[in-house]
């Protein structure tokens, strides 16, 4: 193997050489604490430390970095305490992630670090984010993201790939070719000849690196940080190497020819950069040894204060007190309030609900410079519903950012921009698009403040719900699919007055936000409307109506279908709660509303099964039976695909079985 000093001095190469090291004694260290059962799973990166020692290196130390597995030198080069990484590992309290992750499935805001997740593929996507946030700043900074070679097959990687490309991102996307995606070789992966070849079909520019140099591997990510940064566009570099370990530890590849990994192992990097010191009289054996030495001791000395942790103390509070993020004390100098009465000595208009969220939009653009609107058609077209109509025109397309059909890449660019303070709103064109950026809002954004204390305020716009003859893939409700989801926040406004209020409140909350606005009431529906900012908090719900006879829990345009059932029936008396937040609840309200009637119903626009509707129902049964008298009905649609026909739609929808339903619970 042949290296070039580069003009390096010894001492240079001698700390390029320590950081190289220490990854691989950790590697054997780990290697054989497995064995003794002390650390549970290790995912070996044997043979590849010099990607990841040369590619740190290379960046800034304050540029992100978004690691995989095998990515052990990003955190050394990074110098994060080992004696904490080892606690990691082991999945104690005082590692990164208070025991709730594992390997390096942690992020580290301190050293510029996001943690991966399973998903493979997930952060090509949020590393667009950070590199959008710099190209915003106008910083002379790039972020970098790693992929094996099986990961480049997912959808991920192509619309990461395509949105840098598109938008002119300054990110390096590092491919380490390592042969195998687990046991599958890259034979049976791809048909190109190199990965780095599809660079040419993004319109980018690539580059192929021995994986096993680590002085080729510093020098170039080097000099294309550098051309990242004049040209602001991305760059895909493929590394080639091996892995000499299996997937995991306790996997072993017997698959893989024993010549191969023959070859491979006259290829290692850390070996031949020793000789390649000892040829440059940087070093001699005798200080090779000692180095060794010192390194294997202060392992040790690590791995000592590791392996005496605390005491694992359980405490259920402060797991469910971390999945959310906490607003910062003593920003909020606007109004907050629960309902319209609260506001007094203000400018009301009568507004569409359409026109109450785009006011929302507009004047928190106007509050947070750092507030980024994206979207399919939202900038000139503004958007196929005409939300952001004019938009670009007062804040240009910088903050107002037409997308390319690449949903999953989108969300991931939003927690991206988060990592670096920014606040961001994504409109899907409906919310049955939702689907294609499913894994990133569950798995990425959802789980992000639990795993490393990482806020991510990102509000996901999501037009929804039937009644305008759009067939089964442009009216599904799909908000109870994310309802099951810890650190997830579920906004469902049915007026104006709330749009606008909880519209706001979403884009100051630091959590990510899905906020819910039926399409049937854009312009069929208006209300007073505050034109003042001011915030309806999130988590609360509202008595719409006070009645006497049956207690009505709804949300969205079941709201208007309980209101108008009770003009046409004004003989029964309805007492109607707008949930108007459908994660958290707000079970306070829940509980006042059934202590009303003593009779439940359940109403919302979703298929029955699995609905709100059931968990709903669930928990008042657990607490609140005392105050019933009679069962809790529930009154859903069909659970059917929503058809296209009207006259079938309407048999679909709930409200076609609301009067049915009442009569039921009326007869206890």
């Amino acid at each position: 193997m042949y290296f070039n000093r580069l003009g390096f001095y010894n001492q240079e190469l001698i700390d390029i050489y320590k950081h190289l090291l220490l990854t691989r004694l950790i590697e054997e260290k780990m290697q054989v604490l497995i064995r003794q059962g002390k650390v549970s799973k290790w995912f070996s990166g044997i043979g590849q430390e010099a990607i990841s020692v040369g590619a740190t290196l290379a960046m800034g130390s304050d540029e992100w970095i978004l690691p995989q597995h095998r990515n052990l030198g990003v955190f050394t080069t990074r110098h994060l305490p080992l004696h904490k990484l080892f606690i990691q590992w082991q999945g104690g309290k005082e590692g990164f992630s208070k025991g709730r992750e594992r390997s390096f499935h942690f992020g580290s805001p301190e050293h510029y670090i996001s943690g991966m997740i399973s998903h493979i593929g997930s952060n090509l996507s949020v590393a667009d984010g950070v590199a959008l946030a710099y190209k915003l700043k106008q910083q002379n900074k790039v972020s970098l993201a790693f992929i094996g070679d099986g990961g480049t097959s997912e959808g991920d990687f192509h619309e990461a790939l395509n949105l840098a490309a598109v938008w002119g991102l300054p990110v390096i996307f590092i491919i380490e070719n390592n042969g195998y995606a687990l046991s599958t070789p890259t034979s049976e992966q791809y048909r190109c000849n190199d990965l780095v070849d599809k660079a040419k079909g993004y319109g980018i520019e690539g580059a192929s690196v021995d994986g096993n140099n680590v002085i080729q591997v510093f020098d170039a990510i080097r000099n294309i940080r550098a051309a990242c940064i004049k040209e602001q566009k991305p760059y895909l570099v493929e590394v080639t190497t091996f892995r000499m370990a299996g997937h995991e530890e306790s996997a072993k590849d017997k698959n893989i020819p024993k010549e191969m990994l023959e070859q491979w192992a006259q290829k290692d990097p850390v070996a031949n950069y020793e000789k390649f010191l000892i040829k440059e009289d940087a070093l001699t054996e005798t200080q090779i040894a000692e180095i060794r030495t010192e390194i294997s001791r202060y392992i040790d000395s690590e791995w000592a204060v590791a392996e005496r942790p605390k005491a694992f103390i359980h405490n259920i509070s402060e797991e469910i007190n971390d999945i959310y993020a906490l607003k910062e004390n003593g920003r909020e100098t606007w109004p907050v309030v629960t309902n319209e009465s609260q506001l007094q000595e203000v400018s009301i208009k009568q507004t569409r609900f359409l026109d109450a969220i785009k006011q929302g939009l507009h004047q928190s653009l106007l509050k947070y410079p750092n507030l980024i609107l994206m979207g399919q058609d939202i900038a000139e077209f503004g958007g196929v519903f005409k939300m952001t109509e004019g938009f670009v025109e007062e804040f240009g397309k910088e903050r107002i950012r037409n997308t390319p059909l690449c949903e999953s890449a989108i969300v991931g660019t939003t927690l991206g921009l988060s990592l670096e303070g920014y606040k961001s709103v994504m409109e899907f064109q409906f919310a049955d698009f939702v689907t294609e950026g499913f894994n990133q809002i569950v798995n990425n954004l959802a789980k992000l403040h639990y795993r490393w204390g990482q806020n991510a305020p990102v509000v996901l716009r999501m037009p929804t719900g039937a009644g305008l003859g759009s067939g089964p893939f442009h009216s599904q409700s799909t908000e109870a699919w994310f309802a099951h989801v810890p650190g997830l926040k579920i906004v469902y406004p049915s007026n104006p007055f709330d749009a606008k209020g909880l519209m706001i409140a979403a884009i100051n909350d630091p959590n990510p936000v899905l906020f819910y606005e039926h399409k049937a009431l854009y312009r069929s529906i208006t209300g007073n409307v505050p034109e003042e900012y001011y915030e309806i908090e999130i988590g609360k719900a509202n008595i719409v109506k006070k009645g006497d006879d049956i207690t009505v829990i709804t949300y969205g345009l079941g709201v208007h279908w309980a209101l108008d059932y009770q003009k046409q029936h004004p003989e029964k008396s309805l007492h109607i709660l707008d949930l108007r937040t459908l994660l958290p609840l707000d079970y306070h309200s829940i509980s006042f509303a059934v202590q009303q009637t003593g009779k439940v119903l359940i109403l919302h626009e979703d298929s029955l099964t699995g609905g709100i509707g059931a968990e709903i129902g669930a928990w008042i049964s657990e607490h609140c039976f005392a105050l019933l008298d009679a069962p809790i009905v529930r009154c859903g649609s069909l659970d059917t695909p929503i058809p296209f026909n009207t006259e079938l739609e309407t048999q679909y929808l709930a409200k076609s079985r609301l009067h049915e339903a009442v009569l039921k619970l009326l007869s206890y």
